[in-house]
């Protein structure tokens, strides 16, 4: 790891100028990594700066890290999350959009700062990365690097997990990315445990003529589901709208499939379009011509890969024999939604590395892991 004997400035975005240096750092850094993919730099501003509902809930500020030479060499946000504290009381923070340099005092710096941005907050602890909640991009990639990052999932320099834990933050929880071929032939277990449900379980696509109810009993389902596992942090209305517009605008509607049973709903599943494949090349911007192109590949060519980002059953089914039924069949009808497209290859991400129950389910039906990210932890 190279040294630097210069002093590293550590300065908040606070203008244009540092924030299209925040933006665009990455750029440098990944210039000679095949793999990564700009993420569109009108998005990323609109979640740290913009009209992200998760700013309604959570305080963020954003640093930009400078050498003797005035040249951007890292980054980091800290994020003090209101609703966090109102679900679990832990005194915890958060730190996101992490990279930096080769260089330790970067690192440092840059964590330095946050934490103490984080006290100023009344915080007593430290977890991430988190860009920007536990419901967006989680984690640090530890396992993956060759190959290109799925829709809303994260890359990362394999030198960035030694970097962290030098500065003192532990690993906590590993979150795994699967591969799955959507043609796959159903094992007969799943589909004895699909059937167990019998007449009383219907699968349907989402019914966009009451969209606000259904993305209303969607976010119901995915909180309910969600809520015991690691930092759970319920999607407020306003950010699963938000959500909802994404999806809608980017998914055909079946990739979207909610099982009820006895009329009730009780679990869903939703796919999108892996957009990645699409903006590779964009350099993070849609002007001139770049909107046009998304907009043909979605419609027209249609990517051959997407990714599961949202997928849920209710608690009360979890631990009953028609649980694990529930889950398969909705992951069941949005295959053959996916392969009807040509879509050739499924990320179902993340899901946490104890979740045996769901890791069974996808090894089950030929998933293989494939990358792997890490959250770590700090006592501030």
């Amino acid at each position: 790891m190279k040294r630097s004997d210069n002093a590293i400035r550590v300065l908040p975005v606070d203008s244009r100028s540092r924030r299209n240096d925040f933006l665009r750092l990455p750029s440098q850094l990944y210039a000679g990594d095949p793999h990564w993919i700009a993420p569109l730099e009108f998005e990323l501003r609109e979640r740290v700066w913009g009209s992200n509902p998760y700013l309604l809930h959570a305080s963020v500020q954003a640093w930009v890290a400078y050498d003797a030479s005035d040249r951007p060499v890292g980054r980091i946000t800290a994020q003090w999350d209101q609703l966090h504290q109102d679900m679990h009381g832990d005194q915890r923070g958060a730190f996101g959009l992490f990279e930096a340099a080769d260089d330790p005092a970067v690192t440092s710096a840059l964590m330095d700062v946050a934490a103490a941005w984080l006290r100023s907050q009344g915080a007593r602890r430290l977890r991430g990365p988190l860009n920007l909640s536990v419901n967006e991009e989680c984690g640090l990639l530890v396992e993956g690097f060759d190959s290109p990052p799925c829709v809303m999932m994260g890359h990362g320099l394999p030198r960035y997990d030694a970097a962290l834990q030098s500065v003192g933050l532990l690993p906590a929880k590993d979150l795994l990315a699967y591969r799955v071929a959507p043609d796959f032939q159903a094992p007969r277990v799943m589909k004895r445990l699909a059937e167990a449900g019998g007449a009383s379980v219907r699968v349907r696509p989402l019914d966009t003529r009451n969209r606000e109810r259904e993305l209303a009993l969607i976010r119901d389902i995915f909180n309910d589901a969600w809520s015991r596992n690691y930092g759970f942090v319920p999607f407020t209305e306003e950010e699963f709208a938000d959500v909802g517009k994404m999806v809608t605008l980017l998914s055909p509607t079946d990739y979207v499939q909610i099982a009820e049973v006895d009329g009730e709903p009780a679990a869903f599943i939703v796919a999108m379009p892996n957009i990645n494949e699409l903006i590779r090349g964009f350099g993070g911007r849609l002007l001139p011509l770049g909107w046009l192109k998304l907009l043909w590949g979605l419609k027209v060519r249609h990517p051959r890969s997407a990714r599961v980002p949202l997928m849920g059953v209710r608690q009360s089914f979890q631990h009953s024999r028609l649980g694990p039924g529930l889950a398969f069949l909705v992951i069941d009808a949005v295959r053959k939604s996916l392969c009807a497209r040509g879509v050739r290859e499924v990320e179902m991400s993340w899901i946490l590395e104890d979740n045996s129950g769901m890791r069974s389910i996808i090894e089950a039906i030929g998933g293989q892991l494939y990358k792997r990210y890490r959250l770590y932890e700090m006592e501030l």
